[in-house]
């Protein structure tokens, strides 16, 4: 992958391989032959990589993570937040030497914040990253080569990465075709609690409070709204139907962040709600404004998911 910080094709490996690594390693195979990195990959399940050789996505795939990294110059954490903290504690507890000591170690999980400090404490080389696209399904079969064309990749080097170690990273982001951008941790997950973990749990919250939730069973009117449900219901719920899995690590490695951005929404609720429960009509001039004004400010944002 020839691009700024690389010398030529490296060997990357891959630990867990589903939306979003499968889309990294399918971007960078189709790059020209004289360009492309040498893949290996591994998950617990295997499931993802098997298709991936299958296809021809892959070059190896590992029999366990110790030989998945073992020689490679880069190590991409592809797993949800949770999961790939438990990586990075792997790779720690690997025989020394295992990992080589010029190898960048990356990831692409949605927060960042615990995940550095998880390297940090271990010692490791890593640059986080956080590619800024996905989408509702998950899995290998979900991926694309072009899922992060033109879409930010966050940049967050950790307290042990070295100047090399950034470049790698930023390399692999612009042969995805993304712009890597660099932030503190912080700075990212209080971004990132704004414009996807925050907007979460509201499309949570919109299904419990209009379809019911598991312990309360349908909620009334439930049915008759089904029934008329179309494209509003659809685009405010879509968060609602991802992985389980990612979103409950998103959200238990960037809580605080996340609760801040649903108390400012619970103040403007509440401020939504004296104006339409205003003794008369509501005046439409108000309702008006403040329609627009958020139309104008919601304006101008990229699309894709974080």
């Amino acid at each position: 992958m020839a691009a700024a910080g690389r010398l030529g094709p490296m060997r990357i490996a891959f630990l867990g391989l589903g939306l979003i690594g499968g889309s990294v390693a399918l971007a960078l195979r189709a790059r020209p032959r004289a360009e492309r990195d040498s893949t290996v990959a591994w998950s617990p399940a295997g499931d993802g990589p098997r298709a991936a050789l299958a296809a021809g996505t892959i070059d190896e795939v590992a029999a366990d993570p110790g030989a998945a990294v073992a020689g490679a110059d880069i190590v991409v954490l592809a797993a949800p937040p949770l999961a790939t903290a438990a990586l990075l504690d792997l790779i720690a507890s690997l025989p020394p030497g295992t990992v080589g000591p010029a190898a960048t170690i990356t990831d692409v999980a949605s927060t960042k914040g615990a995940i550095v400090a998880r390297a940090d404490a271990a010692g490791l080389p890593f640059v986080g990253g956080h590619p800024m696209a996905g989408r509702e399904t998950s899995g290998y079969d979900a991926a694309t080569a072009a899922l992060f064309v033109d879409r930010p990749w966050v940049v967050v080097p950790g307290r042990h990465a070295r100047p090399g170690d950034v470049a790698r990273v930023e390399g692999l982001a612009r042969a995805c075709g993304a712009e890597p951008i660099a932030m503190t941790a912080a700075a990212h997950d209080a971004a990132a609690a704004a414009i996807s973990h925050a907007p979460l749990v509201v499309a949570v919250a919109l299904v419990e409070a209009v379809a019911g939730t598991a312990a309360s069973g349908p909620a009334e009117g439930w049915d008759d709204a089904r029934r008329l449900a179309a494209s509003g219901w659809r685009d405010m719920t879509r968060l609602a139907r991802g992985d389980a899995e990612m979103g409950a690590g998103i959200l238990a490695t960037n809580g605080p962040a996340t609760a801040a951005r649903l108390r400012a929404l619970r103040a403007r609720l509440d401020a939504w709600v004296t104006v339409l429960e205003a003794q008369g009509p509501a005046h439409p001039d108000e309702i008006r404004r403040a329609l627009a004004a958020a139309r104008d400010r919601a304006g101008g944002t990229g699309a894709g998911d974080a």
